[in-house]
């Protein structure tokens, strides 16, 4: 059997990372999902030695304190978090964000529909790729 797949969301908004959580535990792909609720928060949970590394990484853009864009300017500025895939979730559709997002190198742009079921069908889909995609399995020995 396959490990779940490992997720950490970074949204601000309690009834946003409640409605993501909610979507991922309908997903037929199996998943552990970890939150955090701002971007210092985020990087700290990624820099923790004790804490299981995720195989990607879901991230809101407009955050207080920290955006998303710098956290993920962050991420990929450290050797040990830049080959974690990080996913930017958000509601803008603004070509400037888009393009700021894969300056910054992030791996995919996701915006989330405002249709629940519509966003459960984004969910599935993403647990589905990200699932097959992973870097390395953890099954195999790989660290963390």
């Amino acid at each position: 059997m396959k490990r779940p797949l490992q997720v950490l969301l970074v949204d601000d908004s309690p009834a946003a990372r409640n409605l993501a959580e909610e979507a991922f535990s309908l997903a037929t792909q199996p998943c552990v999902v970890t939150t955090a609720a701002s971007g210092e928060q985020a990087l700290a949970l990624l820099i923790a030695r004790d804490t299981v590394r995720p195989d990607v990484v879901l991230l809101d853009i407009n955050m207080p304190g920290m955006s998303g864009f710098e956290v993920l300017d962050a991420m990929k500025a450290q050797p040990h978090l830049r080959a974690i895939p990080v996913v930017m979730l958000s509601m803008s559709s603004a070509p400037q964000d888009i393009h700021q997002a894969y300056t910054l190198h992030a791996n995919a742009y996701l915006i989330k529909s405002t249709e629940f079921q519509a966003f459960l069908n984004q969910i599935e889909q993403f647990a589905a790729f990200w699932s097959q995609a992973r870097l390395a399995p953890r099954e195999q020995g790989s660290p963390r």
